[in-house]
């Protein structure tokens, strides 16, 4: 019975140790299978009428990548 227990738990370990190096190599956060909230077209998970400052930051950054790679762009 014991021999079972350890087995379960290395298992449940290693799932573990994989999900995160995946995390960890790609950036990329674990996500549902069904696609989460945009699947069903909600674009943010809370209801603040405007975004914080973080978030803010984070747009402008992504439309100064955008702007740039537009910019720069050979074809």
């Amino acid at each position: 019975m014991i021999e079972v227990f350890i087995a379960a738990f290395v298992l449940f370990l290693l799932a573990f140790l994989f999900m995160s190096l995946g995390y960890i190599i790609k950036r990329k956060s674990i996500q549902g299978s069904c696609g989460g909230l945009k699947s069903i077209g909600v674009e943010k998970a809370c209801d603040c009428p405007e975004p914080c400052d973080a978030r803010k930051k984070r747009m402008a950054r992504d439309d100064a990548r955008k702007k740039l790679l537009e910019q720069n762009r050979i074809l």
